[in-house]
């Protein structure tokens, strides 16, 4: 069973109605069983996908970055970056009045 997302960020189980259109977009190697549509929906459910989509064409990328999901950084790590971060700043304790520094 595949389950991929929609360009909204649903879960959409996912069926070909010939193994010829299956291949054509998932290739010749990829895994694939005969089910009726009500056992996919029945099987696709309960894992939240309450969506089928049948004989997709291709497969899109992602949504385009919005204010609330920035996109996917696809520069390289940087490379002098530490790999671990550094211990965090405690703040110095308060000192009593009358005190000397």
């Amino acid at each position: 069973m595949l389950l991929w997302r929609t360009p909204f960020g649903n879960r959409t189980a996912v069926a070909f109605t010939s193994d010829q259109r299956l291949r054509t977009v998932l290739g010749p190697t990829q895994p694939w069983i005969r089910l009726s549509e009500s056992a996919l929906r029945r099987m696709a459910e309960p894992l939240g996908a309450l969506h089928l989509t049948v004989d997709p064409l291709l497969t899109a990328r992602p949504p385009a970055a919005t204010a609330d999901a920035p996109a996917a950084d696809s520069r390289p790590p940087r490379t002098d970056a530490p790999a671990h971060p550094p211990h965090p700043v405690r703040p110095a304790a308060k000192q009593q009045a009358g005190s000397a520094p």
